[in-house]
Order: C-alpha cells, then sequence, then structure tokens
C-alpha cells in the first residue's frame, strides 16, 4: 500500500466568481505543484473547504485532481464528513477513481470514547478494499475531538489498511508517541507546517501542509536539504518556511493561499460562506510580502 510522504500539499479548492469549483484552475493547481517538487497531493481538506462541498462536488473535484496527476504523483483524497455514509460513499468512490489512498478526519462537535472511535474507523475499513489505504486526519483544535496515541495504535491493529495519521496538532511529545505505533513502521505526518524539520528528523514521513499550496518552494528545499543530509542548509530553509507561514498566517483561511496564488498569475479564486475574501488593504500587504520574501531568497515567482 502506497503511503503519504515528503511534502504532501494540502489544496485550495478554487471556486469562480459564482461559487463553483473552478476545474480548469484546479487543473492548473496541479500542474503547479507538481513543477515546483511536491511529492503528494492531498485534496478536499480544511484547506480545501471540504465541508462546504456537495457530496457529488466533492466527487467531481477528486476526479479532477486525479486526473490531472495522471500517475505523477501520489494523490490521497480526504473524505472526511459529518455523514458516516457520507464517507464510506466518498471513500469508495476515491478507489474506484484511482486515487491512491483516502485520509478521514475524526468526527467534530460531539465528543466519542475510544471504543466509539475505533468502531467509527473499522466500519469505514470494512467497507473498501482491504489494500486500499486509510490514513486517520488528527485536528483536535478544530473539530473538539481527540484520540490517544493508544486508540489510533488499536485502531491500526484491528483496521489493516489504516496505515497511518496525519497529526495536524503542534504537539512534539505526541507526535513521538503516535510514531511508537507498529513498531514505527505506522506512518506519521505533521501538519503544522513551521515542523517539518524536527519532524523529519525525529522520524516521520513528512508533512501536510497548507502553506505549500500557494508557496511550496521552502518546504521543497527543507526536505531536499534534509535528505542530502546537509542539515544547516535545511535549518535554512526551515526557517524560510516558517516565514512564509508567518506571512500566509498560518492558513488561518484559504483566502490568504487564494490571494497569494492570484499575486503568483496562477488564477483568481474565491472562498465560500461564510468566509470572506481577505480586505484590499490585507492583499496588498500580503503581495507587498510576498514581492519581498520571493526577492530576498531568490526564489521564482
Amino acid at each position: 500500500m502506497k503511503k503519504l510522504y515528503g511534502v504532501t500539499c494540502a489544496m485550495i479548492t478554487p471556486f469562480d466568481e459564482k461559487g463553483k469549483v473552478d476545474h480548469g484552475a484546479l487543473r492548473a493547481h496541479v500542474d503547479f505543484l507538481l513543477e515546483k517538487g511536491v511529492d503528494c497531493l492531498y485534496p478536499l481538506g480544511t484547506t480545501g473547504e471540504m465541508y462546504k462541498l456537495k457530496e457529488e462536488e466533492r466527487k467531481m473535484t477528486a476526479e479532477t485532481v486525479v486526473k490531472a496527476a495522471d500517475g505523477r504523483a501520489t494523490v490521497f483524497i480526504h473524505t472526511g464528513a459529518h455523514d458516516p455514509d457520507e464517507v464510506i460513499a466518498l471513500s469508495k468512490h476515491a478507489s474506484l477513481i484511482g486515487a491512491d489512498g483516502v485520509g478521514v478526519i475524526t468526527p467534530a462537535f460531539f465528543g466519542m470514547t475510544p471504543r466509539e472511535m475505533i468502531a467509527y474507523y473499522e466500519n469505514i475499513s470494512r467497507a473498501l478494499p482491504s489494500d486500499f489505504p486509510i490514513y486517520l486526519y488528527h485536528l483536535p483544535q478544530c473539530t473538539s475531538v481527540s484520540f490517544s496515541p493508544a486508540t489510533a495504535a488499536k485502531i491500526a491493529e484491528t483496521s489493516e489498511n489504516v496505515i497511518g495519521i496525519k497529526h495536524s496538532f503542534a504537539d512534539i511529545s505526541e507526535t513521538v508517541r503516535f510514531l511508537a505505533i507498529r513498531e514505527r513502521n505506522f506512518s506519521v505526518l505533521q501538519g503544522a507546517d513551521r515542523l517539518l524539520l524536527p519532524v523529519l528528523a525525529m522520524g516521520c514521513d513528512g508533512t501536510v501542509s497548507g502553506c505549500s499550496s500557494a508557496c511550496p518552494e521552502p518546504f521543497v528545499a527543507v526536505k531536499k536539504a534534509y535528505e542530502a543530509g546537509d542539515l544547516e542548509l535545511a535549518r535554512e530553509k526551515q526557517q524560510e518556511a516558517d516565514e512564509i507561514a508567518d506571512i500566509l498566517k498560518g492558513g488561518a483561511s484559504a483566502a490568504w493561499f487564494k490571494s497569494a496564488l492570484k499575486w503568483r498569475g496562477l488564477f483568481d479564486s474565491h472562498v465560500r460562506a461564510p468566509q470572506l475574501a481577505i480586505t484590499p488593504e490585507e492583499e496588498k500587504a500580503l503581495w507587498y510580502a510576498l514581492d519581498r520574501f520571493y526577492e530576498k531568497y531568490g526564489y521564482e515567482k
């Protein structure tokens, strides 16, 4: 079973001025990310505004990404939803269209016991081919639902195609505990852009990065320097990655990423309500900061 690794991009979902998914822009986004050296694609997650899309829209978006990638990169579709039946329908669809796997966020709002969490993922696992990989997606600061490494280990034990976790909480000590699952054979990726180099050094497979959706260059540079064994260069590039994360407000809203992609001349994309576009004043400041960053570090716009 394939795994996520390196710089996995949490993709934006581009919407046109009428609020419809812009599939032409989406294809352009895939090409842009792969040309910049991103390793894997992860559409329809938090950065992709997943809960704002209807089931059919999510299926069509997933199909566009898989077709546009055309085997050039590993593609895992995020299929988490409020309705468990929708999760299973989206996950089955991802398998049918040739995606390499899925990520499934924990349910949100209502608390869940470990027994409930294990049963939830077991039901999803049983509905899919046994060799079709699933990543847990842990984002407790947004879902208000958390599970321990012990619960994650039990899920992996009872659901053989649950092969890893996207851990999007910036707690290094907990990341270490997830790494211990299955004697380090359990795939762990951090969702905190500012922790790429530390988690690579700890043994994580990489990051699922929202900021790389608009500005992947420093994250790709961190990974390349680390793999080459040049830790001094990797630290320098991580500082650049931290700087771009600050400029992009750490992904507080996909609107910042979409404005940055507009600055790059790729496409003009909108966000869906209740989120709003950033203000003209914010956009002016953002573009000025991006100009300075790309000039300072010599990255190509």
